[in-house]
Parts: C-alpha cells; sequence; structure tokens
C-alpha cells in the first residue's frame, strides 16, 4: 500500500490537471457514472466540529476509481496551531476491495475545491473575465487565485477578509508562489472587492451573507465554496435569485446547501431555479450563460466522485514517478 503525504500530494497534483480531472468529475456526477452517497455528519470536538465520511466509486470509459474521504472541520483548530480542515482518504482497488493507498486528504481536499471552482468558473465566466475578487485569506484563498489563473487571464486580484493581517500574508505567499501572482490588492470591504470584479469566490466560514446584493455587477460569475451546511450562507438571496444557479450534484445541494435552502424555504425561489449541474453545461444539455450580462453562481457542496478523480490524477504521477512510501498491512 502507498502512502502520500501532503508535500507529495502536491507534486503529483499540479493545479491544471486537477482543474482537468473536476471537469471529468463533473461529467461522470450529471452522467450517471458516479455511485456516491450522500455524505454522512458526525457531530465532533464537543459540538465544534464535523466530520464527514465520503465514500464514491466512479467508473467512466476511462477509468475506474473508489475511495473513501474522512474530513473533519474542527473551528477551533487554528488556535492550536492545526489546519481547520484536517483529511484522509483511502483509495481502494474496486476490483478486489484492497486497499491501494492512504493519502493525505487536506491537500487534496484544497486542490481539488479549487479546482472544481476554477472548472466552473471556466464554463460559466465571461471569456474576457480579467479581474477576480476573493472574500476571505485561508487555504481556500490561495488555491483558488491559482486554480482561477489556470482558466482565466486575470489581471487583477482584490482579497478581502476581517483580518487584515491574514490578507498581507495571502499577498505575500502569493508572490513567492510557483509560477509567482501579483497584482493583488487588499479591499476594506468585501463590497469594494465585489464591484470590481468579473469573477467572486467566497471562501470563508462565515454563517450570513458576506457582501450586499448591490454591489454584484452585470455579467459577474461567482463560486460560493465556504458554507456546506443548511443554516450557513454566504450569498445574500436577492444575488441568489437574480443569478443563474448551477451546482456540482443537485442531490447534495439540497441536503446541505445552506445558500440555496434559505431562499427556497423563504418563498423567494423554488429548485427549479437551480438550472443543472455545471455536469449538464459541460455536457452540453443546459446552457450555461446566454449572455454578458448575465449573473452566474456556482454553488460548491464539495463531492466525494471530485476527490476520487483527483486521487486518480495523484497515484498514476506517484506510480510513474516512484512518489510515496510502500507499506504491507499483511
Amino acid at each position: 500500500m502507498l502512502i502520500l503525504n501532503a508535500d507529495q500530494v502536491r507534486q503529483t497534483l499540479p493545479m491544471p490537471a486537477a482543474v482537468a480531472a473536476m471537469k471529468r468529475a463533473f461529467l461522470a456526477i450529471s452522467s450517471g457514472e458516479a455511485d456516491m452517497p450522500l455524505r454522512s455528519h458526525l457531530e465532533v470536538a464537543g459540538g465544534k466540529g464535523t466530520t464527514l465520511v465520503m465514500p464514491a466509486h466512479v467508473v467512466t470509459g476511462e477509468e475506474s476509481s473508489l475511495a473513501v474521504k474522512i474530513v473533519s472541520i474542527i473551528g477551533d483548530n487554528p488556535q492550536r496551531g492545526l489546519p481547520r480542515i484536517i483529511a484522509t482518504v483511502l483509495a481502494i482497488d474496486p476490483q478486489t476491495g484492497q486497499p491501494i493507498a492512504v493519502i493525505e486528504g487536506t491537500t487534496i481536499t484544497a486542490i481539488r475545491t479549487a479546482a472544481a471552482s476554477a472548472a466552473a468558473t471556466d464554463v460559466l465566466a465571461r471569456g474576457d473575465a480579467k479581474t477576480l475578487a476573493i472574500i476571505g485569506a485561508g487555504v481556500q484563498a490561495r488555491e483558488h487565485i491559482a486554480a482561477t489563473h489556470c482558466v482565466r487571464d486575470i489581471e487583477q486580484t482584490f482579497v478581502v477578509a476581517r483580518d487584515r493581517a491574514q490578507c498581507e500574508r495571502l499577498v505575500e505567499d502569493m508572490a513567492k508562489a510557483d509560477p509567482p501572482i501579483g497584482d493583488i490588492t487588499i479591499c476594506e470591504s468585501a463590497d469594494e472587492a465585489v464591484a470590481r470584479a468579473d469573477v467572486v469566490c467566497t471562501v470563508t466560514t462565515s454563517p450570513e451573507p458576506v457582501f450586499s446584493a448591490g454591489a454584484v455587477r452585470p455579467g459577474t460569475h461567482i463560486n460560493a465554496v465556504g458554507s456546506y451546511q443548511p443554516h450557513v450562507v454566504e450569498i445574500p438571496a436577492e444575488t441568489v435569485q437574480a443569478a443563474r444557479v448551477f451546482v456540482d450534484h443537485r442531490e447534495s445541494a439540497m441536503e446541505e446547501a445552506g445558500d440555496l435552502i434559505q431562499p427556497i424555504e423563504a418563498g423567494l425561489i423554488a429548485w427549479g431555479h437551480v438550472l443543472g449541474e455545471v455536469g449538464d453545461v459541460l455536457a452540453g444539455r443546459v446552457e450555461g450563460r446566454p449572455g454578458d450580462s448575465d449573473v452566474t453562481l456556482f454553488k460548491s457542496v464539495g463531492c466525494a466522485a471530485e476527490d476520487c478523480l483527483a486521487v486518480g490524477e495523484v497515484l498514476a504521477r506517484a506510480n510513474a514517478s516512484g512518489i510515496g512510501e510502500v507499506f504491507e498491512l499483511n
């Protein structure tokens, strides 16, 4: 069995390959090629955290993958010097049931989440989008900046978070990235950032909307990433109501996406307002953006099929290059 740590995951999952894998995952989800039960939620850490169990089996014409991810979101972890999100992925041979790899999953989660947003951006955002707003300044902010640069020629990025020092560290880190990304401006408010952006990514832990509906310009594409529970929202209901809305997996969104569930419960929209999954757009079954003035919204909840195909990319490169440690369980 292969063991891969965080550095080895990053080495074997470059962002362009991750974006391509997420497009395949979206297509598999929407084409019925992913067997993906809804993830289980367990309350942990005295009610201050959640552990999710996420299995998936994906069979396409090109690949067959079976994996289970266990991911914990612990709000107090940063005070302990630990990541807020900690995950592990077990990859299994779908033919024999034998475990074939244990992979550090926090890095996989970070990369594939941003790659999924980038894949959605590539099919929903205007082709001439050049400005990016990032609401939040944590790990996902870093990954979303890198991922969006893979699919659009971003000339200016605007960032905002409650902790300005965290924004300053983000700017410094991106300047040292490979490749380096500059032209990042720290804004005083989320509305200021959103009003200047063609693409907006919300990657926060906020339980309430992080910008005003009036700040959104015509033609904007929004990736709503941070909320994953019915009682948590990042996007104003008015913005959801006005947007062309797409999801990664409809069934999961109906259970978990507070950004959609709350406007529905308030009677502002119905589930029919969700026009389809991103895989439907990729397959040509649903039109993503009819015009340049449309506002599009991708509500991401994160799917095990995405982890499955990200793991496939990791294992292919690791096995080809001899990366990782091999252990025998028997």
